[in-house]
């Protein structure tokens, strides 16, 4: 690079982004930065370690993850406030987003420190670029673990009308799609797995139609669910299995959000369906 050209670095906070699977995804800017950085904070020192080594980077590393990262916000403020330049990386991808960090940017923000980007990788963007859904999407991140509070969340999701992105563990794949079948019913779906590794795979079905993955995946996952599918047949019956569904999430549900959801996952009349609930009652 032309020296005289050389990106002038202030002092500040960087949030740079680094290879979610492939080394040769980083970028020259995120690596100027980290040579120039006093210090970089990282989830696991060791991890990011060998990515600095890889690069021939030496540079002070402090761990900043999610046990930490209250009691060690005051230091690194203090350090900042010294002129210095601090990085801000995570296992892989870009900070902060379903990564720690969060914290410190706003305490930064209410001290007036300054806060620069670097963008790249980022298995959000990635796996939207390649689903052939809809590019107005809705990043939601990790789902809760517990079936009521997972199901509580669903509910308010499945009238978006948008894509919609998340981070699942590997292990976890096939609770979660269970939940998918129900709540976002007959919607397109791409699983990437290991995004620009060797064994890179996306594995593309409809959410009613997906088999079970096999118990041996690792890591983890990003699930892209399409926007809604329109169906302009709408029915006008319900059939027997749709009944048994709407009595069993009476016992849990009002009649106003069994009737809200039936009719939008089954592109039933919302009458039609009323007046079955009505009938139960009887």
């Amino acid at each position: 690079m032309d020296k005289n050209k050389e990106q002038i670095i202030l002092p500040g906070l960087y949030i740079v982004s680094t290879p979610i699977g492939n080394m040769e995804d980083m970028t020259f800017r995120a690596l100027n930065i980290l040579k120039r950085s006093d210090i970089i904070l990282c989830e696991d020192t060791r991890r990011s370690g060998k990515l600095l080594s890889h690069f021939k980077i030496k540079k002070k590393l402090m761990a900043y993850h999610k046990f930490n990262e209250k009691r060690i916000s005051s230091e690194i403020l203090k350090i900042l406030k010294k002129n210095k330049i601090i990085s801000l990386i995570c296992d892989a991808g870009t900070p902060t987003i379903s990564d720690p960090g969060m914290l410190l940017v706003n305490q930064c923000i209410n001290e007036k420190l300054n806060i620069y980007p670097i963008p790249g990788p980022s298995a959000v963007a990635s796996a939207i670029s390649i689903s052939g859904f809809s590019d107005k999407y809705l990043f939601y991140g990790f789902l809760p673990k517990k079936e009521n509070e997972l199901e509580k969340v669903l509910k308010k999701l499945f009238d978006i009308d948008y894509s919609i992105v998340f981070f699942i563990p590997a292990p976890k794949i096939n609770f979660y799609l269970a939940k998918f079948k129900i709540f976002f019913f007959d919607r397109k779906v791409v699983i990437a797995k290991e995004m620009t590794k060797i064994h890179e795979e996306f594995i593309r079905s409809k959410t009613n139609l997906i088999k079970d993955l096999p118990k041996n995946f690792k890591g983890e996952l990003t699930v892209v669910l399409s926007e809604k599918i329109k169906d302009k047949n709408i029915k006008k019956e319900i059939n027997e299995s749709v009944k048994i569904e709407i009595m069993n999430m009476l016992k849990k549900y009002s009649h106003r959000d069994v009737v809200e959801f039936i009719s939008k996952k089954e592109n039933l009349p919302k009458k039609i369906i009323y007046n079955f609930c009505l009938d139960l009652k009887k």
